[in-house]
Order: structure tokens, then C-alpha cells, then sequence
């Protein structure tokens, strides 16, 4: 059986289960007594009434405008841009036309509201969840955590190395893990982090030594120096060179590590045009099929001064 579990869209499209449900009326049938969460793809956007029509092999399948998304204020763009990718949706009516056809009238609104209140609003700061990102901004990037329902992770929650913008880590519809970083429950808007997940500065420094020649991706460039990153949760301190950009690719010698300042010295052997984008996931420290939740992460190293830690309460 379809467990009414509130995943992100696209989860269900591609199972038996689902395909069951959506290949028959007696199937929609079932699913709308069922009080089923199911998927199906939109092939189209109606001009004039902006309402969707979902792929159905049993009916045809109709998500009314008012019915597309859960907000108080429906933007267009949120409605036409669904065309061409899976929806959630509830199975509210099936009638038929004048031309005896099976009509179902799908809710993607109710199929959120539930995932809202019986999932998302029932979790804690700390929380690991699955997520997929949707679109990228420079302040960050927002990411469908279930049922297209949308959290919005910060750019200084991603990484502790410093990026300039989400684009340095995430492609659009790459799935990632994050953590419940606050949950506004009386405006239901989930703000979630990473950078929790990549590992603390001693993790990563470990597979570095002093002496070797290593790659790195430039990140800043200041006035006193050129920020490498090394790993998503590591980064050095370059000696300043001249033609080195922002996203190059390079070699860098390590000079020293020294712990209890969370510093690593380098210097920038060569450069080179960077095509590859990091694979944060690749970079977990922590089990994300073991473990569900974090009370508490210190990245600093215990002798260090300066204190970096995440509190979830």
C-alpha cells in the first residue's frame, strides 16, 4: 500500500503504488476515501483560467488555480512554472463531462496543507529531513521539503568556508539533507542549514597535512589575502597572487595548520578554470540514514578561542 507519507514531489510518481491509483477512476475513486497523498506530471497551463492539467491515465486531471498552491497570495509564475514537473496533489471530485470522460479535481493546496500540519509543523529545530532545491537566489536557496511546500536556506547557513553565492554548492533538483536551523509556526516558514552536516574543522583538516600540494576552489579574494576552499567546511588563507579570480580552480601548497586558531596558510602553486561544482552531499560527516537529529554542534576545535557552534532550541 501508498503510505500517505508528505515527501517531496516527485517521490511518488515513478512507484507501482502510485501508478495504481492514477490509472483507473476506481483508483482516483479509492485514493479521494483513501484521503491519499498521490503524483502525477502537469503537461499544460490553461492561458485564460491558469488552472493545470495533470497527466492521469484514468481521468483527466484538472488542479484549479485556487487549488495550485498553499497561499493566501497565488503568483502566476508559481502556477506556470509547475508545467512539466510532478505535482501532489488530493483527489477531491470526479465527475464526468458532457462528452462522458472522467473529470477528477485535484487539490496540490489540500495535499500541502496536510503535509504542513501533520509533518513540517510537527517538527523541531535539529531535526535532519530530506529537501530538493528548487531555485537558487544570492541570498540563498530554497528548497522543496515536502509536497512543494518551500524552506529557505541562507547563504551563511550552507557552508562555515565563505561562498559568494548558493550557486557554489547547489544545482536546481540536486536532493541534499539539512537541518531544522527555526521553525516560524505562526507563519509556517521553515528556515533549515547545512553546514551542520560537512563537518568540523578538525574533520576536515584531518586529511591535510603540511607539505603536501593540494586542489582548492578561490572563494574571496581581500586585501590581505585570497580565501581557498579546501572542503565545503574548510577553507585557507592564500598568500595574494596576481590573476586569480573568484571560482578558479587551483593547486595550493600548505605552509602550516595550526588548530587552535582554525588557520590553514597556503600558497597558490597554479589556477585553472573551475567546471566542476562541489558535491556537498559527498561531504556528510554525519549518517543521515542513522541519525534524525542534532541538539548541539561546535565546529571550533576545543582549544580554539574563538567559538563556532549551532544551538538547536
Amino acid at each position: 500500500m501508498l503510505l500517505n507519507k508528505y515527501m517531496i514531489e516527485g517521490s511518488l510518481i515513478g512507484t507501482a503504488e502510485n501508478r495504481e491509483y492514477i490509472s483507473s477512476p476506481s483508483g482516483l475513486e479509492r485514493a479521494k476515501s483513501e484521503d491519499r497523498i498521490l503524483e502525477g506530471i502537469v503537461k499544460m497551463c490553461d492561458s485564460e483560467s491558469l488552472d493545470l492539467y495533470v497527466d492521469l491515465k484514468g481521468a483527466i486531471g484538472i488542479i484549479p488555480k485556487s487549488e495550485s498552491v498553499l497561499e493566501d497570495e497565488i503568483k502566476d509564475i508559481a502556477i506556470i512554472t509547475r508545467v512539466g514537473k510532478a505535482v501532489a496533489f488530493k483527489v477531491m471530485q470526479i465527475n464526468k463531462d458532457e462528452k462522458g470522460r472522467y473529470v477528477a479535481i485535484l487539490s496540490r493546496k489540500e495535499a500541502q496543507r496536510a503535509c504542513l500540519e501533520n509533518y513540517l509543523m510537527d517538527l523541531i529545530p535539529g531535526d535532519i529531513i530530506p529537501a530538493r532545491v528548487t531555485h537558487l537566489e544570492p541570498f540563498g536557496a530554497f528548497l522543496d521539503v515536502g509536497c512543494g511546500i518551500c524552506a529557505l536556506m541562507s547563504v551563511d547557513s550552507i557552508s562555515v568556508s565563505r561562498i559568494s553565492s548558493p550557486r557554489d554548492r547547489f544545482l536546481p533538483r540536486e536532493e541534499i539533507k539539512v537541518v531544522v536551523k527555526s521553525i516560524d509556526y505562526e507563519k509556517k516558514r521553515l528556515f533549515v542549514s547545512t553546514k551542520e552536516l560537512l563537518g568540523t574543522w578538525e574533520e576536515n583538516a584531518q586529511d591535510f597535512k603540511v607539505g603536501q600540494t593540494v586542489s582548492g576552489i578561490v572563494r574571496s579574494i581581500e586585501s590581505y589575502g585570497i580565501f581557498v576552499e579546501l572542503t565545503p567546511n574548510l577553507a585557507g588563507l592564500a598568500e595574494l597572487k596576481d590573476g586569480v579570480k573568484v571560482g578558479d580552480g587551483c593547486a595550493v601548497y600548505i605552509k602550516s595548520i595550526i588548530p587552535e586558531k582554525m588557520k590553514i596558510k597556503l600558497v597558490i602553486i597554479d589556477t585553472y578554470e573551475n567546471d566542476e561544482l562541489p558535491k556537498t552531499k559527498d561531504n556528510y560527516f554525519i549518517d543521515t540514514e542513522k541519525v534524525a537529529h542534532l541538539s548541539y554542534w561546535r565546529y571550533s576545535p576545543q582549544n580554539c578561542q574563538k567559538l563556532i557552534e549551532t544551538i538547536f532550541e
